[in-house]
C-alpha cells in the first residue's frame, strides 16, 4: 500500500516546541485519515530546528465505498418534512427512496445512500492544507508582504516549502496537489543552512532521510541525542574528566542543532571558588552547555565525602524547575572545563566556536562570582526588614507575617518530629532569606541551596542549614524527601501554612487549575509523614496554622467596628480567655465565631483533600482504591453541623482520621486480611447482611440503630452471633487503639462462622414484626463492628 512522506520546511523552530509539534502533526494526520476510512499501518513524526516531518506507511490507496440507510418521515406525512428528507438524503423525488413497513409504528420512507470511495491523495489534497493552516503552535507569528492581506498564513516560524508525496514503494511518488499561501507542495527541500544548503529532490521517506544525512541533517532527535551524549562522555573521558548528565538540558540541546559536533572549552579556575550549582546554572542557562568534574575519588581517598560542604550531597533545589544533580556541592569539585554543541563542522576544528563561547561564559562567571561574593557580605538574618515590604498574597499579609507563621508553626510541630525548637525556629526564621540575594535572583532554581551555602558561611547550626535547602522538599511523589527533624519540621510548618492560608480565603484548587501548586503541598506532607513515620494529628496542626490567619482577618473586622483590637490579640494565644470577651459585644461574638468556625471549615475541607492525594499516591503505589475508600470514610458537615459544633474545631475532624501514617498502615493490614479465606468470606457475609439492610431500611423509611434485643432471640444462631459480635468488638477495638491492625483482623475473622451459621439458619424477614426488627438490629451490629477497622460496604467482591 501507498505511503506519505510529509515535510514542513522553515526557519529555526524554538527547541522547546518541537517535540509537541511532532506529535501533534502526526495525532492530526492520522486522526484525519481513520476519520476518512484510510485506515494506516503506522505512522512516526521526527523535528529538527528547520522541519517537521512525518512518515505514513500503509494507507489505502482509495476510500472504501459507503453505503448508508437514512430513516425519513412516515408515509403520508406532511410536505415539508418530505421535503426536508429528500434534501438531506440527496434524493430528486420520493421515487428514489424505498418504503419500508413496520406493523406497530406504521410504513415510513427510507434512503439508501451510495457514496463513493476517492483516492487517497485527493483526500489528502483536501485536509492537509487544512492541517498546516490550523496546526496548533503555542506561538505564532506572520511575515512577508502577504501577511496583513485576509487569509494569511501564520506560523511559528516563516514557512518556505512543503514535500508531500504519496505512492507505492515499488513505484515513483505522486505529488499531493495542495498549495498553503502561495507555497505550493513539492518534493524538494534543502539540507543543513551551512553545510549543505542547496535543494535537492526526494522520493519517499528512505530516500529523504538518507539524502538529508549526506546534507548534514540528522532527523531523528532522539539520534541526535544519543549522537551528543555519546561523543560528550568520549570528549570528556579523553581529557580526563566526567561529564555531568543533564537529560534536560541534552532535550534542549538537540532541539537547536541539526548536525550535532561536540567541542570542549575552558575557564578561569579562579571561578571555582563559588558552588559548584552557580556555575553550572550560569554555564547551562546563558549558553545551554554542559560541566564536567573530576572523576569520582576512593572512598579511601582524602577528597572524599567528607571534603563536601556540609558533610552531605546538596544537589541543587528544584525549585521553581529542577537543575538535576551535580553531584553536590563545591567538595565534588567540577573542572574548569565545559562541553558545548555545535551546529557545523568548522574548518578551523572549532576553535573560534569555543573562543567565542568561552568569553560569554567568562564574562557570565564573572557576574555570578560578584553576585556571590556581595551576597556574603549581608548576614542572611539582616535581609529579614526587607519582608515587611514584600507582600506575599493580598489577603495573607506580607512575607514577613508568612515567615513568623511558619516559625510558630514549625515550633509546635518540632515536639512531635523530634527536633530541636530553637533550631527549628531559627530555621524557619532563615529559609526564606535567599530570596532576597542576587545569585537567587539571576537563578531562581537555586533558591534554597543557596540558602544553605549562605547559612554554613554565617556559622549556623548544619541542621538550620539544610533545613534552609531541605524545607522544600518533597516537590513531588519521587522527589528526595528531607529525614533531618529540623528540616521534617520546617518543611511541614512552610506547606501545611501554605495549605490552610489559600484555604482560608477559599483559593482551592479546581479542576485542572492550580496556580498555587497546593497539591505538590499536600503530597509533600504525604511524603514527609510517611517516609519519616511521624504521627501527626493533622486537625491539631490545621488548627495552629489557621488560628493566626483568620485572627489578622477577625482583628481587622474587630478595628473596622471600633473595638480595640489589643484587648483581643492576645486570645488566640490563650484561648480560656475568649469566656471574658464572650458577653461584651456582638462584635467580639463575631471575632469569635469567624476564627472557631472558620477553623473548622478549614479542617474538614482540607483534611479531606488530603485524603483525596493520599487516595491517589496509595493507588500509584498498587493499593486497591476501594480499600483506601473504605478505610478513609469521610463524613460531610452542613453548616447547621457546623453551628451544633461551635469552637470545638479539633474534635469535629474527618472522625479521628487525620493520622496518615495509621490510614496507610489499616489499608496494608486490610489488603492482607482480604486475601485470606476468613476475609473473603466475611466479606460476602457483611455485604449480604449490609444489602438486606440497605432494603429493608428503604422499606421502612427508618433505620435500624440500636441494641437488639437478647430476650427475643430464638434460635441459637442468633445468640452465637451477637455472642461473636460483642467479642469481637471488645477485641478489635482495643486492638485498634493499640494500634495492632493485624490483631485486629485476626479479632475480625471470629465472626465469620457465626455470620454463615446465622445466614444458613436465620429467617431475617419473620412474620413477628418485633423478631424482624431484632434481627434487623443484629444485622446491624454487624456492620457496626466491621467498622470498627474499614467500611467494607465500600469494599468490592
Amino acid at each position: 500500500m501507498p505511503d506519505l512522506l510529509l515535510e514542513l520546511f522553515s526557519e529555526e523552530i524554538p527547541a522547546r516546541m518541537q517535540a509537541k509539534a511532532a506529535d501533534d502533526l502526526r495525532r492530526m494526520v492520522t486522526d484525519k485519515l481513520v476519520a476518512e476510512g484510510l485506515v494506516y499501518e503506522g505512522a512516526k513524526a521526527f523535528a529538527t530546528p528547520r522541519r517537521l516531518a512525518l512518515t505514513v506507511h500503509g494507507i489505502p490507496a482509495r476510500q472504501p465505498d459507503l453505503k448508508d440507510e437514512r430513516k425519513g418521515p412516515k408515509v403520508g406525512a406532511p410536505d415539508a418534512a418530505v421535503q426536508g428528507f429528500l434534501k438531506a438524503a440527496g434524493l430528486k423525488s420520493l421515487d428514489e427512496a424505498k418504503i419500508q413497513r413496520d406493523p406497530k409504528k406504521g410504513d415510513f420512507y427510507v434512503a439508501l445512500i451510495e457514496k463513493p470511495g476517492r483516492p487517497a491523495i485527493d483526500v489528502l489534497a483536501e485536509f492537509l492544507p487544512v492541517i498546516v493552516r490550523t496546526f496548533p503552535w503555542p506561538k505564532q507569528m506572520r511575515w512577508g508582504e502577504r501577511s496583513a492581506k485576509p487569509g494569511a498564513l501564520t506560523w511559528v516560524r516563516p514557512l518556505h516549502s512543503i514535500i508531500a508525496t504519496f505512492g507505492m514503494e515499488t513505484e515513483e511518488p505522486d505529488v499531493v496537489p495542495f498549495d498553503v499561501a502561495g507555497i505550493t507542495a513539492g518534493q524538494v527541500t534543502r539540507g543543513h543552512r551551512f553545510m549543505a544548503p542547496g535543494e535537492f529532490s526526494v522520493r519517499r521517506f528512505e530516500d529523504y532521510e538518507a539524502k538529508l544525512h549526506d546534507a548534514k541533517v540528522v532527523l531523528d532527535p532522539q539520534r541526535r541525542k544519543d549522537i551528543i551524549l555519546a561523543d560528550a562522555k568520549e570528549l570528556a573521558f579523553a581529557q580526563g574528566y566526567e561529564l555531568v548528565e543533564d537529560q534536560a538540558l541534552l532535550d534542549e540541546v538537540s532541539g537547536l542543532v541539526e548536525w550535532p559536533v561536540v567541542l570542549m572549552g575552558s575557564f578561569d579556575e579562579s571561578f571555582l571558588s563559588i558552588p559548584s550549582e552557580v556555575i553550572r546554572a550560569t554555564i547551562r542557562t546563558n549558553q545551554k552547555c554542559f560541566v564536567v568534574r573530576s572523576p569520582s575519588p576512593s572512598p579511601h581517598d582524602s577528597g572524599g565525602e567528607g571534603s563536601r560542604v556540609g558533610g552531605s550531597s546538596s544537589a541543587a533545589s528544584p525549585h521553581p524547575q529542577p537543575l538535576p544533580a551535580a553531584g553536590g556541592g563545591r567538595g565534588d569539585q567540577l573542572a574548569n572545563k565545559f562541553i558545548l554543541v555545535a551546529n557545523l563542522e568548522a574548518s578551523d576544528g572549532g576553535k573560534a566556536i569555543v573562543a567565542g563561547n568561552e568569553r560569554v561564559i567568562r564574562a557570565r562567571l564573572a557576574d555570578a562570582k560578584f553576585f556571590y561574593e556581595t551576597d556574603l557580605k549581608t548576614k542572611l538574618e539582616d535581609r529579614l526588614p526587607k519582608f515587611e515590604q514584600i507582600v506575599f498574597h493580598e489577603k495573607l499579609g506580607t512575607q514577613a507575617e508568612r515567615i513568623a507563621r511558619i516559625e510558630r508553626l514549625a515550633a509546635e510541630i518540632a515536639p512531635s518530629v523530634g527536633a530541636d525548637v530553637e533550631k527549628a525556629k531559627r530555621a524557619a526564621r532563615l529559609c526564606k532569606t535567599d530570596l532576597l540575594t542576587e545569585v537567587v535572583g539571576e537563578f531562581p532554581e537555586l533558591q534554597g541551596l543557596m540558602g544553605k551555602y549562605y547559612a554554613q558561611a554565617a556559622g549556623e547550626d548544619a541542621s538550620v542549614a539544610a533545613a534552609c535547602e531541605e524545607h522544600y522538599k518533597p516537590q513531588g511523589p519521587n522527589d528526595r524527601v528531607p529525614s533531618d527533624p529540623v528540616s521534617v519540621a520546617v518543611a511541614l510548618a512552610d506547606k501545611i501554612d501554605t495549605l490552610v492560608g489559600f484555604w482560608a480565603i477559599d483559593e482551592k484548587p479546581t479542576g485542572s487549575k492550580d496556580p498555587y501548586a497546593l497539591r505538590r503541598a499536600a503530597i509533600g506532607v504525604i511524603g514527609l509523614v510517611l517516609e519519616n513515620k511521624l504521627r501527626l494529628k493533622l486537625s491539631k496542626l490545621v488548627e495552629g496554622a489557621a488560628a493566626p490567619i483568620l485572627g489578622a482577618q477577625a482583628d481587622i473586622i474587630l478595628s473596622r467596628s471600633g473595638v480595640q483590637v489589643r484587648e483581643v490579640a492576645h486570645i488566640l494565644d490563650k484561648p480560656e480567655l475568649v469566656g471574658d470577651f464572650e458577653n461584651s459585644s456582638p462584635v467580639v461574638e463575631g471575632w469569635q465565631d469567624h476564627v472557631f468556625h472558620g477553623i473548622t471549615r478549614i479542617q474538614i475541607s482540607l483534611i479531606g483533600f488530603m485524603h483525596e492525594r493520599l487516595k491517589v499516591q496509595l493507588r500509584e503505589q498498587g493499593a486497591r482504591h476501594d480499600l483506601v475508600d473504605s478505610v478513609i470514610s469521610e463524613t460531610i458537615f452542613t453548616d447547621a453541623m457546623l453551628d451544633v459544633v461551635g469552637g470545638v474545631a479539633s474534635g469535629c475532624t474527618t472522625n479521628n482520621q487525620d493520622d496518615l501514617l495509621m490510614i496507610v498502615r489499616r489499608v496494608e493490614a486490610l489488603g492482607k486480611f482480604l486475601d485470606t479465606d476468613d476475609g473473603k468470606n466475611l466479606l460476602a457475609g457483611t455485604k449480604r447482611a449490609s444489602n438486606i439492610l440497605s432494603i429493608e431500611e428503604k422499606k421502612d423509611k427508618r433505620s435500624f440503630d440500636g441494641a437488639p434485643d437478647a430476650s427475643l432471640y430464638k434460635l441459637e444462631e442468633e445468640k452465637a452471633l451477637a455472642a461473636a459480635i460483642d467479642e469481637v468488638k471488645r477485641e478489635a477495638g482495643a486492638a485498634v487503639a493499640n494500634e495492632d491492625f493485624a490483631a485486629a483482623m485476626s479479632a475480625m475473622a471470629k465472626l465469620r462462622p457465626a455470620v454463615d451459621a446465622f445466614f444458613e439458619q436465620v429467617k431475617v424477614n419473620d412474620e413477628d414484626p418485633k423478631i424482624r426488627e431484632n434481627r434487623l438490629r443484629l444485622l446491624n451490629e454487624i456492620r457496626a463492628a466491621t467498622r470498627t477497622v474499614a467500611d467494607f460496604s465500600k469494599i468490592q467482591d
